[in-house]
């Protein structure tokens, strides 16, 4: 009795902890507060290897933004996605500046890039935004 009644506890508080840690680290961004911080420019390029899409990420934020993906989807004809990529930009974008990103994408009548995810840096201070 004594021993089922420890698993279940032990449970407990596993289960506790990983939803807390996953809580924790998740951050839900509408694209209304993305617009605010961030804008895009980008273009499809060619070379030997096919199609790449390349372009530059703003931050209008009066903070870094570090560890950001971008995520590229894949238009067809008629605006629906038929698929899409998911890159890490190198380095971080600093406040008030912009980062460069390129990328390889399989070929498709358009392209629509939007910031997937990121962490606002801390700058040495208390927590992020």
């Amino acid at each position: 009795m004594l021993t089922g009644m420890r698993r279940a506890i032990t449970a407990l508080t596993i289960g506790l902890l990983l939803t807390g840690a996953v809580g924790a680290s998740a951050q839900i961004f509408v694209p209304q507060s993305l617009d605010r911080y961030f804008r895009i420019e980008w273009q499809v390029t060619r070379d030997r290897k096919g199609p790449a899409i390349e372009g530059y990420v703003y931050n209008t934020a009066a903070q870094t933004a570090e560890r950001m993906r971008l995520r590229i989807d894949r238009v067809d004809a008629s605006g629906g996605s038929v698929g899409n990529s998911t890159i890490w930009l190198h380095g971080d974008v600093p406040k008030n500046n912009r980062a460069y990103f390129s990328a390889s994408v399989p070929e498709a009548v358009s392209y629509r890039v939007q910031v997937l995810s990121f962490d606002w840096s801390c700058n040495g201070g208390g927590g992020g935004m």
